[in-house]
C-alpha cells in the first residue's frame, strides 16, 4: 500500500488533468516518490480523489518526460537516476544558459544585477538554516533572472523542463552544507564578470558552475 500523501485539497474537476499531473510530478521532483517506486493508478486516483483516466494519462505524460517508465507487461515506477542521463541534462543546461546570455547580454542591468546579488543572499540564508528545498529553489531562482530576459520562448521552454529533471536529483542528492555553499560562491562570480561586461568570462562562469555542480552529484552518484 501507498502511504497517504498531504495533497490538502481535492482537484477541481475542471483542472483535473493537468493538477493530476503537476502532484505526480512535483512528488517525484521532491522525492515523495522514490526513484524505482511502483506506481499503481488505482492508488493514485484513490489519493487524489479523480478517477483513473487523468492519473493515466498523467503518468503517459510523465513517461514522455522521462520521469517515470514502463516495461512491457509490468507495471509503472519513477525513473531511476542514472549518472549518464544526468550528464546529458547538465550538458544541455550550461549549452543553453550561455546561449541565453549571449542574448541577453547587452540588456543586463543594475537592477537585474541587484536582483541577482539578492537572491544569492537568500540562497546563503537558506543554507544557515539548513532548508534545503529553499536553497535549490534560490539556485534555480538565479539563474531564471536572466533566462526570464529572453525573448526566446522555445530556449526558456526546453530550460524550464531540464531545471525541474534536475531539480529533483539536487533535492535527492545534494548535500546543503557543502553543495549549496559553492554555489554560491560561483554565482558570486558570474555577477563580478557581468559587472566588469566581460561575455566571455560570464560564459565560462556559467559552464562551471554546472560542470561543477554535476561533479559534486556524481561524487554521490558512483559513491
Amino acid at each position: 500500500m501507498m502511504e497517504q500523501f498531504d495533497t490538502k485539497k481535492k482537484l477541481k474537476r475542471t483542472f483535473v488533468r493537468e493538477e493530476a499531473y503537476t502532484i505526480i510530478r512535483d512528488w517525484i521532483v521532491d522525492g515523495t516518490l522514490k526513484p524505482n517506486q511502483q506506481l499503481r493508478d488505482k492508488e493514485l486516483a484513490e489519493q487524489l480523489g479523480v478517477s483513473r483516466t487523468p492519473i493515466r494519462e498523467a503518468l503517459l505524460r510523465l513517461e514522455d518526460e522521462g520521469f517515470v517508465q514502463t516495461k512491457p507487461n509490468r507495471s509503472t515506477t519513477v525513473s531511476p537516476i542514472d549518472a549518464t542521463e544526468v550528464f546529458h541534462l547538465y550538458s544541455i543546461g550550461w549549452t543553453l544558459e550561455q546561449l541565453a546570455m549571449k542574448q541577453i547580454f547587452e540588456h543586463l542591468a543594475d537592477d537585474h544585477l541587484q536582483m541577482m546579488e539578492t537572491v544569492n543572499l537568500k540562497l546563503k540564508k537558506a543554507i544557515t538554516e539548513g532548508n534545503q528545498i529553499e536553497a535549490v529553489e534560490c539556485d534555480n531562482e538565479f539563474h531564471e533572472i536572466f533566462i526570464g530576459i529572453s525573448q526566446n520562448k522555445e530556449l526558456k521552454r526546453i530550460l524550464t523542463g531540464v531545471r525541474q529533471k534536475l531539480k529533483r536529483v539536487e533535492l535527492y542528492y545534494f548535500d546543503l552544507v557543502e553543495d549549496v555553499h559553492f554555489s554560491h560562491e560561483e554565482h558570486l562570480r558570474i555577477i563580478e564578470a557581468i559587472r566588469q561586461k566581460d561575455l566571455s568570462v560570464v560564459l565560462n562562469e556559467i559552464e562551471q558552475n554546472w560542470r561543477l555542480s554535476f561533479a559534486r552529484i556524481q561524487n554521490r552518484l558512483i559513491g
